[in-house]
């Protein structure tokens, strides 16, 4: 008989499938209900709250709003909100209200046009500037506007003037189709320009002719009213004065815009006005012809005013108080609405002899 145990293999089968997920299901459940739970209230926020509201939940929970601020908790939500009525006794089951203090909203807008790169709405506009501030005065757009256009009708005025004075004096005959008006970026642009038979100043000389000082004296007499700063500049051909002189065109040029400087200074111009005078010999040919004779002119510029100029405080103090006068009922119209100029300066003695350059020197061209 054999002493020794049966031995018993005994074989098992694992049923199902849960043993080998264990208890992640759990977490994945938990984060996805959580995630419900935050969408469902996201949507009972977004129907049961007022525009204000939302902004004020928004600014609560971006930290960028707290990065700018430097009130440290004084302002927006934290500062003075609350998320119930003040004194209200509410229960738990009552739908939250968010309440803003009106002095909060002000506070917080100061802070923020602090900073440059905020994308409020409202920090854009005080970066932009609105048409009207909350005092009636007019911002710094309105003003350059409107210099501008009172700008741009005297420019008018005096072309018409300067025009209308050449055709009433004989005297002056043909050297007033010498004379050219127009327009460039720095302003309103007077040109005095040699004809092919008519000459402002003599050969190689900055004496100007009677006639080219008479012309000068009409310009004078109408540019003498406008406040623009005046920029002279002479310009010659490329003929050359003769081999070994030490008088060039850079000296001819110079001389004859300088020249015009007296004449104007004399009949009326302030010499504060006169902002620029230069000589550009041959550089800024009008012709293509370097040689031709349009080329030799006097160029005369009313450059255009400063948006921060005394002329645009003016023209803000009288929009304002135009604007005022309109809020009460009073009629606008005023002598200051209608941008004449304030008066004429004191008019010069007789013109000065002129005196600018050597005379008759030597020279191919004029």
């Amino acid at each position: 008989m054999d002493n020794h145990a049966t031995i018993v293999i005994k074989k098992l089968k694992k049923g199902g499938h849960g043993a080998h997920h264990g208890g992640a299901w759990k977490v994945a459940y938990a984060d996805f209900v959580t995630a419900m739970m935050a969408f469902f209230l996201l949507l009972w926020l977004l129907n049961a709250t007022t525009e204000e509201q939302k902004m004020g939940i928004s600014n609560y929970f971006d930290p960028t709003a707290i990065s700018r601020s430097t009130r440290s908790g004084s302002g927006g939500v934290l500062g003075g909100t609350s998320i119930t009525v003040p004194g209200a006794l509410k229960s738990p089951s009552s739908p939250p209200q968010i309440s803003t203090p009106q002095v909060a909203r002000p506070q917080a807008e100061r802070t923020e046009a602090l900073d440059p790169d905020s994308d409020d709405p409202e920090n854009i506009e005080s970066r932009l500037g609105s048409r009207e501030d909350e005092e009636g005065t007019v911002n710094q757009e309105v003003v350059e506007q409107l210099l501008r256009e009172r700008e741009q009708q005297q420019f008018e005025d005096a072309e018409a003037a300067i025009k209308e004075a050449i055709e009433k004096t004989p005297e002056l005959g043909e050297v007033g189709e010498s004379l050219k008006i127009d327009s460039t970026p720095e302003g309103l642009r007077i040109q005095l320009i040699d004809q092919e038979k008519i000459a402002l100043f003599p050969n190689g000389s900055a004496a100007m002719y009677e006639q080219t000082r008479q012309l000068l004296t009409k310009v004078s007499e109408i540019i003498s009213t406008l406040p623009n700063q005046i920029e002279i500049t002479g310009h010659t051909d490329s003929k050359q004065f003769a081999p070994g002189s030490t008088y060039t065109n850079w000296d001819l040029s110079s001389d004859r815009a300088n020249a015009s400087r007296r004449v104007l200074v004399a009949n009326g111009i302030d010499e504060k006005r006169i902002d620029e005078v230069v000589g550009k010999a041959d550089r800024e040919p009008l012709a293509e012809d370097p040689a031709d004779p349009t080329n030799r002119r006097i160029s005369i510029i009313l450059k255009h005013l400063s948006a921060t100029g005394d002329e645009a405080k003016k023209i803000a103090a009288e929009e304002t108080r135009r604007r005022a006068a309109q809020a009460g009922g009073a009629p606008a119209g005023s002598p200051a609405d209608t941008g004449a100029p304030s008066g004429t300066p004191d008019r010069g003695g007789p013109p000065a002899v002129d005196r600018g350059g050597p005379a008759q020197l030597p020279r191919a061209g004029g």
